[in-house]
């Protein structure tokens, strides 16, 4: 799947001027970069929540996006009753199943009748990834997923996305400030770089053995 291009400002500065890029149709796209590098804004503009000053707000076979903010938001009701807000199309047995399924998966199915809004960040962040995931997508947005959890919530959110891409086919634009993380995940990568796309491809590679002396420096000051 090609992203298409984008570009977006504010008060007259450019925040954001993407020329388009390929996700890969078989894993994870990590988008990575500084604070302020336009991360946020790509995961807006690629999920139709923010128009772009030009480019595609509706491209030509644009698919079902789903997409989870970086902060996320819990209902005043139970964390169960939060997650079958997404459940369209499914029936009560089914939906109740594939929720609790889900829930368990993100080891959070003991709270699952508690009031949502009680939970810790991470729970929340737990739960609103268990809410998204309840419908298929063409493409999945993730803006910094499990920047709330700990490694042990962080390494079952991995693993749920992965096996959700695997079983949908769709494509996933991963943000996250963790390199390791983009490691672990990504099949390829986006670096932005002052709202520039600086560098992309294999994650292999550029993680490695990066073109630009930008990445280079980004690499070696995270010490990937």
């Amino acid at each position: 799947m090609n992203l298409p291009p984008f570009r977006k400002s504010y008060g007259g500065r450019v925040v954001l001027d993407f020329p388009g890029g390929e996700l890969p149709g078989d894993g994870v796209c990590a988008v990575i970069g500084t604070n302020g590098s336009g991360k946020s804004t790509l995961a807006r503009l690629a999920a139709g929540v923010l128009e772009p000053d030009r480019g595609c707000p509706g491209w030509p076979g644009r698919p079902r996006v789903g997409y989870l903010p970086q902060h996320s938001y819990p209902f005043q009701m139970s964390v169960r009753a939060n997650v079958l807000l997404n459940a369209a199309g499914r029936g009560r047995k089914e939906a109740r199943e594939r929720a609790d399924a889900l829930l368990d998966r993100l080891g959070i199915l003991a709270l699952a009748d508690k009031p949502a809004h009680h939970l810790s960040g991470g729970e929340t962040a737990r739960m609103a990834l268990a809410r998204l995931l309840m419908r298929d997508y063409g493409l999945l947005v993730l803006d910094e997923p499990t920047a709330a959890m700990d490694i042990r919530s962080t390494a079952l959110a991995e693993e749920l996305v992965g096996g959700y891409q695997a079983r949908t086919g769709c494509a996933v634009l991963w943000i996250t400030h963790s390199l390791k993380q983009a490691r672990r995940t990504a099949r390829a990568v986006f670096f932005l770089q002052e709202g520039q796309l600086a560098e992309q491809g294999p994650a292999e590679t550029l993680l490695t053995a990066p073109r630009t002396e930008a990445l280079r420096r980004f690499l070696d000051f995270y010490a990937l």
